[in-house]
C-alpha cells in the first residue's frame, strides 16, 4: 500500500471517465499521486466510479467492489470509496450489503469525498482534469441527465433532468485542454441533440459545435449519442461546412418497427426514421453513421426482428452495436410490461443482427482499399503504428494499422492510403 496514492477505477461510459478525470485533478491539487485503472492497485485510497445502466454493467461494478473489499480486509489497500451511477441508484442497498466500503457517493456528490478526507475542493480547477486518454484526444461532456422517457432506460432515474453545461464553460475547458496538447474532441452527453433547450430555450447544438470549431487548435470534433426525434437539422449544415467537424454521427435508434418504437416510447415512427437517415446521408455526403439497436424488448415478435434486419440491410450503417433488453427496476417497462422473452431467444436475435452487420461492415471497409484518408496516430506497437480516420472513434471503431516504412509521431496527422482490410481493421501506408 502506497501512502498518499489514489487509485481511481472507472467502469461504464466515457461520461463517467470525465468525472474520474476531474476528481483526479482535485486529488493532485491536494498533494496526492493519482493513477487511473492501474495494472496493480496499491493506493492508500481507492475510488470505484461505477455504472448502473443495465444488469451486466451492475454486476461488473459489484464484482469490482467486492474484490476490492477483500483486498481491504487483507490490508492490501487502505480506504475504499464508491461513486457513480450504481451507488446513485442503489445507495441504501449497497450500504447494507457491502459494509467494507468506507462511504458511497452518488453521481453528483463525489466532491464530498474530498471534504470527508479533510481536503478542500479547488473551485478554480473545476474545468481542469487529468486526461487519462492519449494526450491528443479527450472526451468533452456538454450535458448531464436526460429528459426522454424511453421505456427501457434507467438513465433519467439515475441522473435526473437534462442539464446543459453553458457554452462559455465548455469553451474555457476546450482552450485549457488544447493548451495541454489535445487536438481531437469526442463530444458526449446522454442526448446531444437536446443540448441548450434547458438553458437557452432552443436546440443549441449547432451553435455550440460552430463555436468549438472556431477555437484554434481544435482539429477534429466527433459527435456521440444523438437522439432521432426532433433532430436539429441545422447541425447537418455545420457538419457539411466545417472541415474540423468529423463526418461522423453516433445516433442511437434502438428499433425500426412501429409497434416496437411505440412500446419503447421513442416518439418517432418507422417512416420518420427512414426519412431522417436519408436526409442525413444526402446533406452530409460521405458521413459514417453509428447506431445502437436493441432486441428482446417486451412485445417484440419475429416480424419485428425481420423488420429490424431489413432496416440494417437497407441503411447499411458503417458502425453499429446492439444489445439485449434488460428488465430494469423503476423503468416504464418494468412497471408496465412483463419480461416474457427468454434470454436464449434474445441472444439468438442479437447474434443474428450482429452477423448481418459484420458482413456489411466488411463490405464497407473493402470499399476503402486504394483510397487515402487523413489519419491520426494513437500509438506505436511492435509491427505497426495504430491510427484512426475521422470515421473512427477511439475504442469502439476500426483502427488503421500502418506499416513502419517511416517514423511517425503519436498524435500527429498523416495521409494514409488503405492497402488491405480485415473484418474490423484496415491496413495502410503513409503517402
Amino acid at each position: 500500500m502506497r501512502k498518499n496514492k489514489v487509485d481511481i477505477i472507472t467502469l461504464g461510459c466515457s461520461k463517467n471517465l470525465v468525472d474520474s478525470e476531474q476528481l483526479m485533478r482535485q486529488f493532485v491539487a491536494n498533494g496526492y499521486t493519482a493513477e487511473h485503472d492501474p495494472a496493480k492497485i496499491t493506493g492508500e485510497i481507492v475510488v470505484v466510479n461505477t455504472c448502473g445502466f443495465i444488469g451486466d454493467a451492475q454486476e461488473e461494478s459489484i464484482n469490482m467492489i467486492l474484490e476490492l473489499g477483500e483486498a481491504k480486509k487483507k490490508g492490501q489497500i487502505g480506504q475504499l470509496y464508491v461513486m457513480g451511477c450504481l451507488s446513485e441508484r442503489f445507495l441504501e442497498d449497497l450500504k447494507q450489503e457491502i459494509p467494507e466500503v468506507d462511504k458511497f457517493y452518488g453521481k453528483f456528490n463525489w466532491k464530498e469525498l474530498l471534504a470527508d478526507l479533510g481536503k478542500p475542493y479547488h473551485q478554480e480547477l473545476a474545468i481542469e482534469r487529468v486526461v487519462t486518454t492519449p494526450v491528443h484526444y479527450a472526451y468533452l461532456k456538454i450535458g448531464e441527465g436526460c429528459n426522454r422517457i424511453c421505456s427501457y432506460c434507467s438513465i433519467p432515474i439515475i441522473t435526473g433532468k437534462y442539464q446543459s453545461i453553458p457554452m462559455e464553460v465548455i469553451e474555457s475547458e476546450i482552450r485549457s485542454l488544447v493548451a495541454k496538447g489535445v487536438k481531437e474532441f469526442q463530444v458526449i452527453a446522454q442526448d446531444l441533440t437536446f443540448y441548450g433547450l434547458d438553458l437557452y430555450k432552443r436546440f443549441a447544438l449547432p451553435e455550440l459545435v460552430e463555436r468549438i470549431s472556431d477555437i484554434p487548435g481544435v482539429e477534429w470534433i466527433r459527435l456521440h449519442y444523438a437522439y432521432p426525434a426532433r433532430f436539429p437539422f441545422d447541425l447537418l449544415r455545420v457538419m457539411r461546412g466545417r472541415e474540423n467537424v468529423c463526418k461522423y454521427l453516433d445516433i442511437a435508434l434502438q428499433h425500426i418497427s412501429d409497434p416496437m418504437l411505440k412500446k419503447m416510447r421513442r416518439n418517432i415512427s418507422k417512416e420518420e426514421t427512414y426519412e431522417l437517415m436519408k436526409r442525413i446521408r444526402k446533406e452530409v455526403p460521405g458521413i459514417h453513421l453509428r447506431t445502437t439497436l436493441m432486441v428482446g424488448h417486451p412485445g417484440e415478435t419475429e416480424t419485428d426482428v425481420k423488420e429490424l434486419a431489413d432496416f440494417v440491410k437497407d441503411i447499411r450503417f458503417e458502425r453499429m452495436g446492439a444489445f439485449a433488453y434488460s428488465h430494469e427496476k423503476g423503468t416504464w417497462s418494468y412497471e408496465n410490461y412483463t419480461d416474457e422473452i427468454e434470454s436464449e431467444v434474445k441472444q439468438e436475435r442479437l447474434e443474428y443482427i450482429m452477423r448481418l452487420q459484420q458482413r456489411i461492415a466488411a463490405e464497407i471497409n473493402q470499399e476503402k482499399v486504394g483510397h487515402t484518408f487523413k489519419v491520426i496516430i494513437d500509438r506505436e506497437e511492435e509491427d505497426f503504428y495504430i491510427g484512426r480516420t475521422e470515421f473512427d472513434s477511439p475504442e469502439v471503431d476500426p483502427e488503421v494499422l500502418i506499416t513502419k516504412d517511416k517514423e511517425l509521431i503519436t498524435g500527429n496527422f498523416y495521409q494514409v492510403q488503405i492497402t488491405a482490410v480485415e473484418e474490423f481493421d484496415l491496413y495502410g501506408r503513409v503517402i
